[in-house]
């Protein structure tokens, strides 16, 4: 029996199936959930009056931070859903790279290991950067 773990288990053309398989999987869940969001958007709110917009106002944290947009989700709020489409859809490429990570961990290819490494740091920290609350 083969080890899962190992890289007998998994060759070159399986790690680049299972990374093809996360974005694309990514891709069609959060497209989906935008799509039917937005149309639910438009069903509820397509009628109202436009906002005014001379004055800025601000998003909550139910807009802008993690938690309040899982919160929200949860609730059936129809922004924070958009916004669970949107955070999935930043997510996949995140996924993409630790699988890419997973795979050159098997291969035992440390400067791959050492490049992805550096660009999953970048990408989080960049995120982390710009989170609010």
């Amino acid at each position: 029996m083969k080890q899962v773990f190992s890289k007998n288990y998994w060759g070159d053309k399986d790690i680049s199936l299972l990374v093809g398989q996360i974005l694309r999987i990514g891709v069609i869940l959060a497209s989906s959930i935008l799509v039917i969001s937005g149309i639910w958007y438009l069903i509820v709110h397509g009628q109202d009056a436009v906002p005014n917009y001379k004055d800025f106002v601000g998003e909550g944290k139910s807009n802008t931070t993690i938690r309040g947009i899982i919160m929200g989700a949860f609730d059936k709020n129809i922004p924070q859903i958009i916004q669970l489409g949107v955070l999935l859809l930043i997510c996949t490429p995140i996924v993409r790279v630790i699988g890419s990570l997973f795979g050159f961990v098997i291969e035992k290819d440390k400067l791959y290991i050492m490049i992805t490494l550096i660009v999953l740091t970048v990408i989080i920290g960049s995120i982390l950067s710009g989170v609010k609350g």
